[in-house]
């Protein structure tokens, strides 16, 4: 085999130059640790609405109620979303998250009554109601399957 002018004896070699497709190195996550890693959001979304609403002066107040204000709605149409793919489901869960967050905020502020507390509190409500629908339609869609 010679190699091409300009390639190492390494690459002249490689199997990428005949076509061949290398496999990716990725690191997996165990799925053994996935319950731990959601019983952390669940915790760190916890704690920031409790700081949110309980006023508390604390230096995680500012991230815990931005991870609480992206991750509750979106976990809400994550469970809405169930039949597509986990990257699709994530993506468009966090969109509408953010969907969410600024049409409550935009809405507060066009009636003139913002506050942290009444954000946290709609967004909380919200994504009650979105999950609680989403629970309704599939306790319904179980006891009458459609043909």
């Amino acid at each position: 085999m010679t190699a091409p002018l300009g390639l190492r004896h390494i690459e002249a070699r490689h199997p990428a130059r005949r076509g061949a497709k290398s496999r990716m190195q990725t690191i997996r996550i165990k799925t053994s640790s996935l319950p731990l890693f959601a019983g952390a959001a669940t915790a760190v979304t916890a704690v920031g609405a409790l700081l949110a609403l309980g006023d508390l002066d604390s230096p995680l107040r500012g991230p815990c109620t931005l991870f609480f204000l992206l991750a509750a709605p979106a976990a809400a149409i994550g469970v809405a979303l169930r039949g597509l793919d986990p990257f699709g489901r994530t993506l468009c869960a966090l969109a509408g998250a953010v969907v969410a967050d600024m049409l409550i905020a935009q809405s507060m502020l066009a009636v003139h009554h913002w506050s942290v507390r009444g954000g946290v509190v709609a967004v909380t409500v919200l994504s009650l109601l979105l999950l609680f629908l989403v629970l309704l339609r599939e306790q319904i869609s179980g006891k009458h399957p459609q043909h």
